[in-house]
């Protein structure tokens, strides 16, 4: 057995794990990544995104089917999902090769395989070839992401039961598709295997959509939806599911009581995401988790184990490519010597990049009043706003909900064009600590989509001025 000495070890290296490594090799220390997959984990590869270029095809679909208003005729629009799906395997490829750079450019070292803790401050590598090596070091950071989960009656088979993998690989679209969790994953693919052509019917056990998001903003998507013919059942139970050769029959009990049996060629599980946790050492190293299976961590992301820390997805939720990158920063800054290292986990940002898109950040309306804060709600249609009309994109609206003593902006939500880029004004207003009235005298060029951010929140303040 080879052994290897380092100030700082990864494990994994997705959105949270190479940022940490980067970071670390910047700060000076000695620092290698365990990668036994590929570089950027699974939101460069099989997550955020290939599956966000999967939807600009599926956005360009929508737009040529509106040409006709801008004063272009399309003789007849074919789509190809084969080539669709090459293009964002190609988008992938090039982000993924990035990052190699990137590790070559800062001294990081990527030992290519599987990382297992030993306890003692070591690692085993397996490489895929089958050798082993010892690794060990100071500080050892664990980011092994999570996967996709499934309902004990509803297992994926990567066949007639897809997960999110197998929803962005399929180069033929079926013609009918069941999407089983009607959150941003099952959104999303509803979004782009319905534009392509394929009949879907989405199952949700809440009462809407999009259940984490704005009542509001879940509504509009669902209109939408409709619109496009996505047939939707909420407060609907999955109760059984007969899997054949040929397809599936799902048995639902609809939120009126009545049974209905959906049948579908193919099926997609979208109920979440489960921890890597498993063959990883932690029990050996004696890193304890949560009662809901996520290694535990405190702010400073150090978990119960001396030197041994967690972050992205596989220390809890929310399982965000961002919010797993912010923690790798934080948790090398803390192993530096920053005692007010950490996240806040209040200012985190929400995106779904389905049509309309929707973002949040903050508080929903719900939350705010149920917290017993006095509120002010201002909301802004993008059917008032001057660009959102020339580009003929005109769903939904920005609210702003405001806490009256302070004029603290606890809450924003965003459905439509371009919200998740419209979101970040937000999370830095919040950051900033700024007002509601600071973020409409902070001046918006004219004709943007950006106006109608100070639009809201001079709605919150009760004096919006073109609605």
């Amino acid at each position: 057995m080879a052994e290897s000495t380092f100030d700082i070890l990864v494990v994994g290296a997705g959105p949270g794990g190479y940022v940490a490594a980067i970071k670390a090799a910047q700060l000076g220390y000695k620092t290698a990544c365990v990668e036994e997959q590929f570089l950027g984990g699974v939101c460069l590869n099989i997550g955020c995104i290939p599956t966000k270029a999967l939807l600009e095809s599926a956005a360009l679909i929508s737009h040529l089917g509106h040409a006709k208003e801008f004063g272009v005729t399309v003789a007849e629009i074919k789509t190809d999902l084969a080539q669709a799906v090459k293009r964002s395997r190609d988008v992938s490829d090039r982000l993924t090769k990035g990052i190699g750079f990137l590790f070559k450019k800062n001294k990081v070292t990527h030992l290519d395989g599987r990382g297992r803790l030993q306890g003692g401050g070591k690692v085993e590598v397996t490489g895929k070839d089958g050798k082993k090596q010892t690794v060990s070091a100071q500080h050892i950071i664990v980011a092994t992401g999570s996967r996709p989960r499934d309902l004990p009656f509803l297992k994926i088979d990567h066949d007639r039961v897809w997960d999110s993998t197998d929803a962005m690989m399929a180069t033929e679209p079926p013609k009918t598709l069941a999407i089983v969790g009607a959150g941003a994953i099952g959104c999303e693919f509803a979004d782009v295997h319905a534009a392509f052509g394929t009949k879907v019917v989405i199952i949700e056990a809440l009462d809407r959509i999009l259940p984490l998001e704005d009542r509001d903003c879940s509504a509009v998507v669902e209109k939408s939806y409709r619109k496009r013919g996505i047939e939707i059942y909420t407060g609907a139970k999955l109760e059984k599911a007969e899997i054949g050769k040929a397809g599936a029959k799902l048995t639902v009990r609809t939120a009126k009581g009545e049974t209905k049996v959906i049948e579908a060629e193919r099926v997609l599980s979208a109920i979440g995401r489960s921890p890597n946790v498993e063959d990883v050492g932690l029990e050996k190293a004696g890193v304890k988790l949560t009662d809901r299976g996520f290694v535990q961590v405190d702010k400073q992301m150090r978990t119960s184990a001396k030197g041994i820390y967690a972050i992205g997805d596989v220390a809890g939720p929310p399982l965000l490519a961002h919010k797993g990158s912010h923690e790798g920063v934080a948790c090398i800054e803390a192993i530096h010597g920053d005692p007010h290292a950490g996240i806040d986990y209040a200012n985190i940002p929400n995106c779904t990049y389905c049509h309309p898109e929707v973002a949040s950040v903050g508080l929903t309306e719900e939350q705010a009043r149920e917290k017993g804060h006095d509120i002010a709600v201002g909301t802004f249609p993008w059917t008032a706003n001057g660009r959102a009309l020339t580009a003929g994109d005109t769903d939904g609206f920005i609210k702003i909900i405001r806490d009256k003593k302070y004029s603290e902006v606890l809450g924003a939500h965003i459905v439509g064009p371009h919200a998740t880029e419209l979101i970040a004004e937000f999370v830095l207003a919040r950051h900033l600590e700024s007002t509601t009235e600071e973020i409409d005298r902070a001046m918006h060029p004219h004709p943007t989509l950006s106006e109608a951010v100070a639009e809201a929140a001079l709605a919150a303040v009760g004096h919006a001025l073109h609605i």
